[in-house]
């Protein structure tokens, strides 16, 4: 791919070297090339990129530059992008047609970007490895055996692999910035509320938050700055200044204060991946910037609280969810016809203990008819039971156990002051620094169905980046080297809220730093 990055590709424009219908060509060639093996992508937009190029190419031409105009971009499959598809890689909305766009898609386009197709990724955004989604797993292009990450994977697959300049993540938990460190590219996971939510599937709605991929800091900057700002249909997005990122990007990090917390270089972390951590802050300590050790001590108990949390709005959320209104719906026939066989069957063994004289089990399978389900509610039954995907409902079911009657209390009420205490300790560290530097991950990317059927060891990918979210603070996640397994590491800078700034400064330094 002739122009891996944005600034490569604009350069190009600039000079007449290429067009914006070239650049969609190049891209829509490499996918047919390359998606097959690595399934990155699940619906190609051909007609409507090539069309959006045109015209972005006519503008040009007549002197009117858009900033973003030539920008390919990759859009996971959670965002509505109205006319097209939103299935969030679920079986429940493999029908289901968006009305809308999202605000943030609307703004890029606004802004020149090309959305060249939808990216695979975990279903409705829950998992850690792009192995859960019903279009099937996507795998690593450094190493097709091995995991993207999740849940933003074919995003991060996308980007790695030169299928788009640059792609949209949602991270609730990590999923931009864990795929991001294990496909080797950059990803931002804005401060909540930076970027409005409108047009999201939500998953966790007071932690989800919408975030580029790219393979630069410059051209995550240049997104960010496009997308931001608040919206008048997402009541949760900030009315904040944005800055220009790009503007930020001074190539000197002279006097800025670095923290590493000491919770996260402790047991369970890869020795290499610490020391490219450390080898990094090495270099920006040498360029200028501050370090020192921090301490943020509830850290232990960020996926506890993560998971508790997170189920529990995702079994609100999916309720929605019940064959009636749009989305998948179980056969109603099959459904009556199963029911009346359950009911017969339930009528002739009653008949039956009566007949025995056996007037407790009569009574208990009496007290059963009564008590059969409704057409409707077996409905619901069936069709959630087909339409979600093991993980989906694992999590759903945790949910409402947490919400439940009697556990409220003693779970869902704890986490949430645990998330207060979280908040408190980034609240507390930023007092004495000005970013925090941590791994992305413990490990580098894992094999393909080594953790999908051991969930604990799965949600423990995310150690690193989900105290971030319950914080709800800004995190990027940057290169920062090669494995000996011959696997990408990422490095995680985490920042105070809305400062999303400083942290593509101190990100675009240590990317250049050898």
């Amino acid at each position: 791919m002739p122009y891996p990055t944005f600034s490569d590709a604009q350069r190009a424009l600039k000079n007449d070297e290429t067009s914006c219908e070239a650049l969609v060509s190049s891209f829509l060639d490499r996918i047919e090339q390359r998606n097959d093996e690595l399934n990155a992508f699940i619906e190609l937009d051909e007609d409507g990129a090539r069309n959006h190029a045109r015209y972005l190419d006519s503008q040009r031409a007549r002197g009117h530059e858009r900033p973003l105009a030539g920008l390919i971009v990759g859009v996971k499959d959670v965002l509505c992008m109205r006319g097209r598809k939103v299935t969030c890689g679920s079986k429940m909305l493999s029908c289901f047609e968006s009305l809308i766009d999202a605000t943030a898609l609307k703004r890029l386009r606004d802004a020149g970007a090309i959305f060249i197709g939808k990216t695979n990724c975990d279903e409705f955004a829950m998992g850690s490895s792009n192995e859960t989604s019903h279009a099937g797993p996507v795998r690593n292009p450094v190493d097709p055996t091995r995991v993207p990450g999740g849940s933003s994977g074919g995003s991060a697959a996308a980007v790695a692999d030169g299928m788009a300049h640059a792609a949209l993540g949602t991270d609730t938990g990590g999923s931009i910035r864990q795929p991001a460190a294990f496909c080797g590219v950059v990803g931002l996971k804005p401060t909540y509320g930076r970027v409005s939510r409108y047009g999201l599937v939500a998953y966790a709605s007071s932690f989800d938050t919408i975030g580029p991929m790219a393979h630069s800091v410059e051209d995550v900057a240049r997104l960010l700055e496009a997308m931001a700002g608040p919206d008048p249909n997402d009541a949760t997005s900030a009315d904040v200044p944005v800055p220009s990122y790009t503007d930020a990007l001074t190539n000197s990090v002279e006097g800025l204060r670095i923290g590493l917390p000491k919770e996260y270089f402790a047991e369970g972390l890869d020795e290499e991946i610490q020391e490219m951590v450390y080898a990094k802050v090495r270099r920006l300590k040498a360029a200028g910037a501050t370090v020192q050790e921090v301490s943020l001590p509830h850290t232990d108990y960020g996926i506890a609280a993560y998971y508790i949390l997170t189920t529990a709005e995702a079994s609100s959320n999916l309720a929605r969810y019940d064959g009636v209104r749009y989305g998948h719906r179980a056969d109603v026939k099959e459904t009556r016809d199963t029911l009346q066989a359950e009911h017969q069957q339930l009528k002739k063994s009653r008949d039956t203990a009566q007949a025995n004289g056996n007037a407790e089990r009569a009574k208990a399978l009496q007290e059963a008819l009564d008590a059969q389900e409704s057409l409707l509610n077996r409905l619901y039954a069936d069709t959630r039971t087909e339409g979600f995907g093991t993980e989906v409902k694992r999590r759903i079911m945790l949910g409402t156990y947490v919400l439940s009657s009697g556990y409220y209390d003693a779970y869902y009420e704890k986490a949430q002051r645990v998330r207060t205490l979280i908040r408190n300790d980034f609240d507390q560290a930023f007092e004495a620094v000005d970013v925090l530097i941590t791994p992305a991950t413990p490990t580098p990317a894992f094999e393909l169905g080594s953790k999908v059927d051991d969930p604990l060891a799965m949600y423990l990918n995310d150690v690193y980046t989900v105290t971030a979210n319950l914080a709800g603070v800004p995190g990027l996640v940057v290169p920062a080297g090669t494995h000996s397994s011959g696997l990408p590491v990422g490095m995680q800078l985490l920042g105070r809220h809305f400062d999303e700034a400083t942290l593509l400064q101190v990100g675009d330094v240590a990317m250049n730093l050898s």
